[in-house]
C-alpha cells in the first residue's frame, strides 16, 4: 500500500524519462552515472552506502528509496546503512557548525 507523500514514489521509475526533452546530455549524464557505480577502487557496495548516505543529506526521496533498495541488494544490512545515514548527519551538522567561524568573524568586524 503506497503511502500519500508530496513526492510520488512512482516517479522514481521515471528517472530515464529526463532524457526525452535533451537526449544527448541525458545520455552523457547516464553513461557516467553508469561509470561511477562500476566496480573499481571502491565496491559497488561501497558505493551503494555513500550514495544512501549523500541522498540524505541532500535529502532526496527519490535517492533515499533508490539506495536503501540498492544498499541491500548489494549486501550491506541495516546496521551498516544507518551507519552511512549517521555519517551523513555527522558532516552535515558540522558544516552548518563550521559557518558559525563566519558568522563569528563578521560579528567581530561589525562590533569593532
Amino acid at each position: 500500500m503506497e503511502k500519500s507523500t508530496y513526492y510520488n514514489p512512482a516517479d522514481l521509475a521515471k528517472f530515464g524519462n529526463i532524457s526525452d526533452w535533451q537526449p544527448e546530455m541525458g545520455r552523457k549524464f547516464f553513461d557516467y552515472y553508469g561509470e561511477v557505480f562500476k566496480e573499481g577502487a571502491l565496491t559497488e557496495r561501497e558505493k551503494s552506502l555513500i550514495a544512501l548516505a549523500v541522498a540524505h543529506a541532500v535529502q532526496c526521496p527519490y535517492c533515499i528509496d533508490a539506495y536503501t533498495t540498492d544498499s541491500l541488494q548489494k549486501g550491506a544490512d541495516e546496521a551498516q546503512m544507518m551507519e552511512a545515514v549517521h555519517v551523513a548527519a555527522a558532516i552535515k551538522g558540522g558544516a552548518a557548525l563550521v559557518h558559525g567561524v563566519q558568522m563569528m568573524n563578521k560579528a567581530k568586524e561589525l562590533s569593532m
